[in-house]
This record gives C-alpha cells, sequence and structure tokens, in this order.
C-alpha cells in the first residue's frame, strides 16, 4: 500500500464534497479537526474485500448537488426549547431540524450524509511471549489471552496438561488417546487465512502423535483441522478432516510430507478458508513455504468457528509423556459472519463553548456552517483507531510528525501476558504534554500507539476536537479529567443519567456521542472505585441494538465489536448490565 503527498484539510475536503463515490474510513477521517494542524498524510484506508485486510470503515453513498441543494438553509432558522431533561433547544429550518443542542454541553447533533460504521477481525499473532499458569493468582489461566486475538479456552483431559513459558505454549500428552483443544474464544469466524508453528519434543513409539490446526470449531466433537501425524518411523503426514459428532471423516487423501523427521522440528501449518474452499499446506519450518497449497477442497459443514490447536497421542504411544510445544499462532485476515455496523445520519460537532441556552447569532452561524459539512466529526475521529485504519501524521504543533491517528493498541503485556492501563493521548504520539495548568507529563516509549479506554476518549474529544484536558484528577468541570471514574462525576458537560443501582440510564436520553462510563469490574485493585470503564455512544445496529466504541484489554485497543463482551447497551451483557453514568460532553 503506497502512500499520498500531503494533503491540506481545505484541499482534503473540498475532494470529498465534489467525489461522486462511497469514502473509505481513511479517508473521511484523514485529518485532525485542530485548526493548530492543517496538514497530515493521508495514506489509503486497505481494499475492503477479501482476506487480505481488515473491514473497518466508515462508508458514505455518494454526494451530489442534489444533497447539498437538500440542506441549504434558509432564513431565519427558529430555535425552540424542547421538554424534558436535559433542556435541549430544537433547531429548525423550514420545519426541518438542523441542529440539537443540550444546555450546558459542547456537542451538538446535526443531520448530515448517512455513514455505515463497521469493524471486522483484527489480524493478530500470538506467540506466547507470557509465563502461565501464574502460581500467585487464583484464578488459573492455563493459556491467558492471546494479542488481540480473544482468550483461550482450553479443553481435556486435564488444565494441568497446559502452561506457558515466555515463547512457547506447551501441551503436554501425559495420556494416550484423549485429544487436548485450545481454542479462541471467537465463534464468529468464517473466512480466514491462520498458521500455526509447533513442534514435538520426542519421536513417539508404539503409535503416532498428532498436532491440528483446527477451524471452523464448534466444540470438541465437531470441527475442521489441518493434521499433522508424527509417525514412530519419523515420517509425517498431512490430513484434512473433519470431525461430525465424534466421527471423523477425510477430506482427501493423507499426504506424506517428510520421512526421517527428528524431534524437536518445528512444523508450520497453514490454513486458507473462503466460503466453502478449504487450502491448507504444511512445511518444515526451517524450509521455504511451498508455493502451492498440498490441498484445495470443498465441504460447508461448519460455516464458521473458533481458530485453536488440537494434539493428540493415539493409543499405544508408549513413550508418554510427549509435550507439543506452540511458538505460534498467527491469523493473517479473517472475517466475522456478521460484522458489526452502525448506519445512520447523525455528525456529532463540538462548540468552543458550552452552549447555555441562548441562541445568538454566534452560535447560528456555527450551526449554519457546519449543514451538510462533511468534515470529519467527533464519530469519524473516534472510528479512525479501529482495526485497519491507517496512520496519519501530524503536519504542525505539539504532534509535528507524529501519528495522529490509525489503529491502536491498549497496552503492552504484563509478565502473565495481559495488557497494563495507563495510555494516554499523548502517549500514543509519544511526546510529552503540558496542560494548561502549566502540569506536564512525559511521553511513554513503551506505549507509544496505545489508548487505554480513557486514554481514547481524551485522544478524540479532547486532541482532536479541542475540549480542555487534565493532566490527573479535575473537580472544575471544565477539563476532561484522566481516569475513567473521574470522568462519571467531573467530565465537562452535562449528566445525563445516572443508575439508581436497580435501573440503568434511560435510553431515551441517549444521543450519539455520550460518554457512556460503566461499574464493569474490569481489575481495578482499588475497591472505592465504581466506575472503571469509558465508551462513546456510537448508534443503534442492525439489530437496533445500541452500540458503543470503546478501548479494552482483550481486543487490543478501540472496538466496536462483540470479542470479549458485547459492545452494546442492550441485552445481558456484562456491559448492557454494568452502565452506570452517561454523561454529554
Amino acid at each position: 500500500m503506497g502512500g499520498m503527498a500531503n494533503t491540506s484539510r481545505r484541499g482534503l475536503l473540498t475532494t470529498l464534497a465534489a467525489s461522486a463515490v462511497s469514502v473509505p474510513l481513511g479517508s473521511l477521517a484523514a485529518t485532525p479537526a485542530r485548526a493548530a494542524e492543517p496538514a497530515v498524510a493521508v495514506p489509503p484506508f486497505p481494499a475492503s474485500t477479501g482476506l487480505t485486510s481488515a473491514l473497518s470503515s466508515v462508508v458514505m453513498p455518494p454526494l451530489d448537488a442534489s444533497y447539498f441543494t437538500s440542506v441549504a438553509l434558509g432564513s431565519p432558522l427558529t430555535a425552540t426549547v424542547l421538554p424534558g431533561t436535559p433542556a435541549r433547544t430544537e433547531v429548525t429550518s423550514g420545519g426541518r431540524r438542523v441542529a440539537l443542542l443540550t444546555h450546558g454541553a459542547r456537542t451538538v447533533v446535526l443531520p448530515g450524509p448517512q455513514r455505515t460504521f463497521a469493524e471486522n477481525k483484527r489480524p493478530f499473532v500470538d506467540d506466547f511471549q507470557r509465563t502461565l499458569p501464574d502460581p500467585a493468582a487464583t484464578d488459573r489461566q492455563y493459556w491467558g489471552t492471546s494479542p488481540g486475538g480473544g482468550s483461550w479456552s482450553t479443553l481435556g483431559p486435564a488444565d494441568t496438561d497446559y502452561s506457558v513459558v515466555p515463547g512457547t505454549g506447551v501441551i503436554t500428552l501425559t495420556t494416550d488417546f484423549a485429544s487436548r483443544h485450545a481454542s479462541l474464544r471467537d465463534d464468529e469466524i468464517t473466512d480466514v487465512d491462520v498458521r500455526s508453528v509447533a513442534r514435538f519434543d520426542k519421536v513417539p513409539t508404539g503409535q503416532a502423535c498428532s498436532y491440528a490446526l483446527s477451524f471452523g470449531y464448534q466444540d470438541t466433537h465437531n470441527s475442521y483441522r489441518a493434521r499433522l501425524s508424527f509417525l514412530t518411523t519419523g515420517a509425517v503426514e498431512l490430513r484434512v478432516e473433519k470431525e461430525v459428532a465424534d466421527t471423523v471423516t477425510q477430506l482427501v487423501p493423507s499426504l506424506t510430507l517428510a520421512t526421517g523427521v527428528p524431534a524437536g522440528t518445528d512444523w508450520t501449518i497453514r490454513v486458507r478458508r473462503e466460503g466453502s474452499r478449504i487450502l491448507a499446506k504444511a512445511w518444515s519450518s526451517g524450509s521455504a513455504e511451498p508455493a502451492a497449497w498440498a490441498v484445495d477442497v470443498s465441504d460447508s459443514t461448519f460455516p464458521k468457528g473458533r481458530v485453536g490447536l488440537r494434539a493428540l497421542a493415539n493409543s499405544g504411544c508408549t513413550n508418554l509423556p510427549v509435550r507439543l510445544l506452540v511458538s505460534r499462532l498467527q491469523v493473517d485476515a479473517a472475517n466475522w459472519d456478521v460484522p458489526p455496523s452502525v448506519t445512520h445520519g447523525d455528525w456529532v460537532r463540538v462548540l468552543s463553548q458550552p452552549f447555555d441556552g441562548t441562541w445568538t447569532g454566534e452560535v447560528e452561524q456555527t450551526i449554519r456552517a457546519w449543514a451538510g459539512s462533511t468534515a470529519p466529526d467527533v464519530l469519524a475521529h473516534a472510528a479512525m483507531f479501529l482495526a485497519g485504519a491507517q496512520a496519519v501524521t501530524a503536519g504542525s504543533g505539539p504532534a509535528q510528525g507524529r501519528q495522529v491517528l490509525g489503529e491502536a493498541g491498549y497496552g503492552y503485556l504484563d509478565p502473565q501476558g495481559f495488557r497494563y492501563e495507563g495510555a494516554d493521548f499523548h502517549e500514543y504520539m509519544n511526546v510529552g504534554w503540558t496542560f494548561d495548568d502549566g502540569a506536564y507529563t512525559g511521553p511513554s516509549g513503551k506505549q507509544v500507539g496505545n489508548l487505554d479506554c480513557s486514554g481514547y476518549t481524551r485522544m478524540v474529544f479532547g486532541y482532536h476536537m479541542g475540549v480542555p484536558l487534565a493532566a490527573d484528577a479535575d473537580t472544575s468541570r471544565l477539563r476532561i479529567p484522566r481516569r475513567s471514574g473521574q470522568m462519571a462525576d467531573y467530565a465537562p458537560g452535562v449528566l445525563i443519567d445516572r443508575t439508581d443501582g436497580v435501573h440503568p440510564p434511560a435510553a431515551s436520553l441517549l444521543q450519539p456521542g455520550d460518554l457512556v462510563l460503566f461499574n464493569a469490574d474490569s481489575g481495578d485493585d482499588n475497591p472505592t472505585v465504581t466506575v472503571d470503564h469509558v465508551g462513546i455512544h456510537l448508534g443503534a445496529d442492525a439489530a437496533g441494538k445500541r452500540r458503543f466504541l470503546s478501548s479494552r484489554k482483550t481486543v487490543n485497543g478501540p472496538t466496536m465489536a462483540d470479542l470479549g463482551g458485547a459492545s452494546l447497551l442492550d441485552g445481558t451483557g456484562t456491559y448492557a448490565q454494568k452502565l452506570h453514568t452517561v454523561r454529554r460532553i
């Protein structure tokens, strides 16, 4: 993927307004909204088809003159205070709503071109750089969490057959003819390009041992797998098979790939599944990957399912224990069966000061300037940190030359493979930051490219939309504090609703762009902290459920998807049940 020359904001927006094509994520949110940074480098967003890239995107239909004619505002505009709490002013032109302002808040919701926000599974690599189980932990995570791929489930016959040392996931075959399964808890994967690298520490005696790359995995009794059998002679055979209710069917005849293979030789299995077509190959990892697929077959028994690994010692293997040492599980591309998507025509913009309820000429001119604008708004900037979003570099200002938009992680890993919190907006950019009150916070080389949940919120509303930021705690309600618990009480703007301990905040009061704050019990060690997670409300998805954006540990970064918990405010999931406070900046 090549890059584009530096593009001014004015030139970019003119191009967008005149374009008659759909606008992908990388172009739509290609420049920060801050006047201090007028130029950015804008790489193209990757192609949104096939298995070559993540499909996260913001797409608009073509814009033409008829659209801009329909949003041209006549004179006068009518401002009406609506009944209810919080107080809101509706602005209309010719009977049509053109803006909705909340008294005491800076965010304004306006109608604009309809957009579809979508996210797909991000590529990831798990190279097992952790130590598990952690003897100091009460919750023994035997393989823990993969970096961005979800948490591992390990099944059969004993939990103690699974462990991780830095660089290796270990499956110990202590009894024969009992399968061990390690799968990633992501059941919605359809098309996928995945590979694993592993080795056995012994050549088996008596009977063979095998290791398989599983896909379309439903449970221990139902799955596809590309399986390598390591025979007692040192030969290695490839089989591609499906198991349905414990009945195994070979999809193709077995293939002998090598003979005389010594113990400790790494073997790579790669599977590419596209619809009903299954492609597979395997090779000694010390040699080059074969150009051709060894297996090309079609089967549609399992249209979706997990990816993972399976290990087995055949009945009669006489030199147990044998260990399978896995050094890598890599998903180069994958699609979810139904990627989450949100489609609406709401655009969220930010006033220079909170609206005090007085309709003035200055406010009117601001609303008129925003009418029909396709300049990046709060939601566009928020989406520009999802999987696959391309890097955007600041052209000037305190972050000149640094990345200010683009796919973000959550944080770096602790020794057990869990992600540290603490990545603020300026650490993503790897710059120090002097705040309004003179406090200075330095960069963090370990957190470059990362944003925790509150850092993500501060990046969007603070850095890109210009709302003042505090260095840490702040009770003035003039600046966005550092932590989600502080935001629940002191974020600038308006408290929309808060749980009474029984009922969640009222759904009817939420608007796109609102901060949604949760008592999610997400590992905060401070028992006095009630709110421990924050996100940005996006809107209703294709199923009519309210969906939000937030940066999360399990997913390793900003997401609107459901890996490791549904990003929904409706239903029975953790976030739906734990929504605590809603604030409007």
